[in-house]
């Protein structure tokens, strides 16, 4: 079948949107959906050890949300870096363009200045500051890039962080690990469920919204992942995979080899995962909720399959779980 992008549309009640997380992390809302009986339960995360099959894997992904966000003028000029060249030269989005015209040099503050070198075709510019990115007064400007739909609240910051974050370098946080509490993943390891880790830095391209009709006309972003030689051992004594979030299925389905088997790797992924994909090393799948017509959603239908992504949905609608990032949880079995 082929899907258009009207079909991954859905309304949403602007109050559902989650602004906060919940306290503790591990007291968010949990969907469990069984995709063999086809039933859908309502629970609590922290007791999601009671429904995650015996001595499956947990593959999270330790990306840490870098602070990439450059606020001044109490936010009315921005820089977002988008990829630092060096410490001094970036890529990035600027807010107002104007500002930020080539060879222009702007201050941003007192000791710190910007002098736009370049601008691409998309709008993206090259930018060279006179003072380093880890610089002590550059370092006072930087601010968590939350997403548009929650309100900036830098208090909130390592609650976009998830507790095993490590490997710094994502624009958005791997949101379904932000459920996870080491008490919680402790209690995991006693039932003989390990977690084991991949990297994939999560890009703007996340966000980016699909704008082809045919979705299979979508160019797909590509995002940085690694497998470390350690962890392609873990992945390879796996009984089951239970991927923790769309960036985990991401990794493993870009680096699985003939076999089901895992070898060391790194590089770009630019996997696209529609309704009709089969999946070659995801079992299980956690994961938020999505926004409508995202290619998230879409890799949501492709594993749980289409239809039923439109009945959990509309249930979690009717029964009020808070939608996004700071948002409640699904488990699909």
């Amino acid at each position: 079948m082929s899907y258009t992008l009207k079909d991954f549309d859905y309304h949403l009640p602007e109050e559902l949107i989650a602004q906060k997380p919940a306290t503790p992390r591990d007291h968010s809302r949990l969907l469990v959906f069984n995709r063999k009986t086809g039933t859908v339960q309502d629970d609590f995360f922290y007791n999601i050890g009671q429904y995650l099959p015996k001595k499956t894997s947990l593959v999270v992904n330790n990306s840490k949300v870098e602070k990439c966000r450059l606020l001044f003028r109490d936010g009315q000029v921005e820089i977002f870096v988008t990829r630092a060249v060096n410490d001094k030269v970036v890529e990035a989005m600027v807010r107002p363009g104007k500002k930020f015209k080539p060879g222009k040099l702007t201050k941003l503050a007192e000791g710190l200045t910007a002098t736009t070198l370049a601008i691409a075709d998309d709008g993206i510019r090259t930018i060279k500051l006179n003072r380093s990115l880890d610089d002590e007064i550059t370092e006072k400007f930087k601010h968590t890039p939350f997403p548009p739909y929650i309100e900036r609240d830098e208090s909130l910051a390592d609650r976009y962080q998830t507790v095993y974050a490590e490997q710094e370098g994502s624009k958005a946080a791997p949101t379904a690990g932000l459920h996870f509490t080491p008490d919680l993943l402790k209690s995991l390891e006693e039932q003989g469920i390990e977690r084991k880790e991949v990297t994939l830095h999560v890009g703007l391209g996340t966000f980016a919204p699909v704008k082809t009709e045919k979705i299979e006309d979508h160019t797909m972003h590509s995002e940085w992942y690694q497998i470390t030689e350690k962890q392609a051992e873990a992945l390879n004594q796996s009984n089951s995979i239970t991927a923790v979030g769309t960036t985990s299925v991401r990794v493993l389905e870009s680096a699985v080899g003939d076999n089901r088997t895992f070898k060391p790797c790194s590089g770009e992924t630019d996997i696209f995962i529609t309704p009709g994909y089969k999946f070659k090393s995801v079992d299980h799948l956690i994961t938020n909720f999505h926004l409508p017509k995202s290619t998230l959603l879409m890799l949501i239908s492709a594993f749980a399959g289409y239809d039923e992504m439109k009945r959990i949905y509309q249930h979690a609608i009717t029964e009020k779980y808070r939608f996004y990032s700071f948002g409640d949880a699904m488990l699909i079995l």
